[in-house]
């Protein structure tokens, strides 16, 4: 009986073909993204990679050469008005009146909400600041707020309403390592309401920290996406084996010609030519006790190097090789 094609996954943001060009300088080149639905994807790339043009492209902030954007099931910039008030976005910093406190500043952003009624207005402004812990400082102007506390504010503005999908370029930049996991709990917050997340960031430990998906940018066009940990897997053909009879399970398998190597608390298991079942089972064969088998996994920073250095490195969305790692 033929098993039925599993269902299309819902995206959240979708472009295809999208392309911007400044003055006969690429941006942005045919870049394909998918952000599915309920999703926390890091966008990674160098600078210059196109990770804010492709941003402001998917809110509608500037006009692609060529392609198309969709946002929450819409077109972009043509339904402009029907998707980003489910939308909640913090790019390129954010931008304030000086002369006003850090809460003034919100209540004349939240005037113009469409998506508040003037009576929840004050309750929003507060719930907000308490949730980016700048309620002490409320009512500082704006003008002596430090890079850190600016970032706060403008990531408070993008959450005044619960929003569908949340934006964030670079989040982070300005705070303390406080700030910094602050900023990771309120993201797991909105993942666990089910809001999608779209952030892109230079801080690879937090991308991976927070993130269950990735993109990567180089040179204005996508070398990778798709599901983090798939992709970090797909990195290394390897299992680990826990055992404490690491030399003769290294033995048993070099006698089947699978290479192995010892580690202080069993051995590394090349898989290129054999899988992760049969190396368990040949090392139960040889009566070696296995405590743990698990497949060794790619840090992203190593994955980002490798992405970032070689322009031949363009593994497909669900992750699989192509020559690239």
């Amino acid at each position: 009986m033929a098993q039925a094609a599993p269902a299309p996954v819902a995206l959240a943001a979708r472009t295809r073909g999208l392309r911007k060009l400044y003055r006969g300088t690429v941006a942005v080149d045919h870049v394909d993204l998918d952000v599915p639905q309920g999703s926390v994807l890091g966008m990674l790339g160098p600078n210059g990679s196109g990770k804010t043009t492709t941003i402001r492209m998917l809110l509608g902030l500037t006009v692609p050469t060529a392609g198309t954007v969709e946002l929450l099931g819409v077109p972009m910039p043509e339904q402009a008005e029907v998707a980003l008030p489910e939308v909640g976005a913090l790019v390129e910093g954010p931008g304030f009146h000086s002369f006003l406190s850090g809460r003034d500043n919100l209540l004349r952003l939240a005037a113009a909400e469409p998506m508040l009624a003037g009576k929840a207005i004050p309750g929003a402004v507060e719930d907000a600041l308490a949730r980016v812990r700048l309620t002490d400082a409320a009512d500082r102007r704006f003008r002596g707020y430090s890079l850190g506390m600016k970032q706060r504010l403008g990531l408070a503005a993008a959450l005044l309403v619960p929003r569908r999908l949340v934006v964030l370029d670079e989040p982070t930049n300005g705070l303390d390592p406080a700030g910094t996991r602050e900023v990771r709990e309120v993201i797991g917050q909105l993942h666990a309401a089910g809001t999608t997340v779209l952030v892109s960031s230079h801080l690879l430990a937090e991308v991976e920290a927070t993130c269950t998906h990735v993109a990567v940018l180089h040179r204005g066009t996508v070398v990778a996406q798709g599901e983090l940990a798939t992709l970090l897997e797909a990195g290394s053909p390897a299992l680990v084996v826990s055992t404490p009879d690491g030399d003769k399970a290294v033995e048993a398998l070099r006698d089947k010609r699978i290479p192995a190597r010892s580690l202080p608390d069993g051995l590394q298991v090349d898989l290129t030519t054999t899988t992760a079942p049969e190396v368990v089972a040949i090392l139960v064969g040889a009566g070696v006790a296995v405590h743990e088998v698990r497949k060794q996994r790619t840090g992203l920073e190593e994955l980002f190097a490798r992405l970032t250095e070689s322009g031949d490195a363009q593994p497909d969305v669900d992750g699989q090789e192509e020559g690239w790692l």
